[in-house]
This record gives C-alpha cells, sequence and structure tokens, in this order.
C-alpha cells in the first residue's frame, strides 16, 4: 500500500502547488519564456481546473502537498482532446509510484470527460517523465498540437484513450 494519497486540489493547496511548479520547472531547464511555469493559472490551479471537463489532483504524503497533475481541453484543439497539464513532483514524490498512479487517475477522469485523445507537451532533459508517458501507451508527435502558448517546450505526444 503506498504511503502517499492522490485527491482532488483543494483551495487550500494552491501555494503549495505554485511552489512544486516554479521549484520543479527551473531544474529542468523550463523557467523562461514560452514554459508553463509563466501561465497565469499557476497561483490558483483550484479554481482553473473547477471549469468544466478539467481536474487537477495532488499528491499528498504524511499532511504535505508533494506533487500533482491534472488533464482540460486543450486550448485551440478539437473537443475531443484534453492535455495532460502540469505533472510535476517533487524530489520526495520521485521512485514512490506517485507518477504512475498519478498518470492513471488522470486519464481514467480524462476517459470519463468523454475526451478520445490525450496530448501532452514536454522538454528535453525530462526523461524519467517521457518514460513514464511512455509507459502509458503515449506515443510522439513532430510537431505540437493547440494554442498552449508554450513556445518552448520540444517534445510533444499523445495517447488515443
Amino acid at each position: 500500500m503506498p504511503d502517499f494519497i492522490i485527491r482532488p486540489i483543494e483551495p487550500r493547496d494552491n501555494a503549495a502547488v505554485a511552489s512544486i511548479i516554479r521549484t520543479v520547472m527551473p531544474e529542468f531547464g523550463a523557467d523562461g519564456p514560452g514554459f508553463a511555469i509563466h501561465d497565469a493559472e499557476v497561483d490558483d490551479m483550484h479554481t482553473s481546473y473547477s471549469r468544466p471537463r478539467s481536474v487537477y489532483f495532488v499528491v499528498e504524503r504524511n499532511g504535505s502537498v508533494i506533487g500533482g497533475g491534472g488533464v482540460a481541453p486543450l486550448e485551440g484543439g478539437a473537443a475531443n482532446v484534453c492535455e495532460l497539464r502540469k505533472m510535476y513532483f517533487l524530489p520526495e514524490a520521485r521512485g514512490i509510484g506517485a507518477g504512475n498512479t498519478m498518470m492513471a487517475r488522470c486519464l481514467d477522469a480524462a476517459r470519463g470527460f468523454g475526451f478520445k485523445r490525450c496530448y501532452l507537451e514536454t522538454l528535453t532533459g525530462m526523461d524519467a517523465a517521457q518514460t513514464l508517458y511512455r509507459r502509458h501507451g503515449f506515443t510522439t508527435m513532430d510537431a505540437p498540437m493547440g494554442g498552449t502558448g508554450h513556445f518552448s517546450c520540444d517534445r510533444f505526444y499523445i495517447l488515443e484513450l
């Protein structure tokens, strides 16, 4: 039995999730223009993912939020395509099975919302994340989809749900 839980984000989690995003992204060089770290939603993830067909989950361990991830409709994409969004984990959340569990939870939610495909963007150097994506059936794409505004991402994946 894992020693963490995955649950929907609550308003009290906003500061912790913003801190995780702002801590983890620079670790991989993803803090310049064109990265999700600059998205307006980072400071109020609970409200941002309270919209239709959207959900954000947090990983909690020993009473602390140590990671998160969610799905939402792909901006500028087809109505049946969602995006796996802002899935980041602090070092203490890595290697404990949280990534696999979070991915399964997000993909189940996407299917429940009626999405047919799940898209994601990432960056060269986020090797463990890309291994996780491939393990869950994502395949690489040559170019981005939609209009996320994350023009600095250079790896793109899609999954048929």
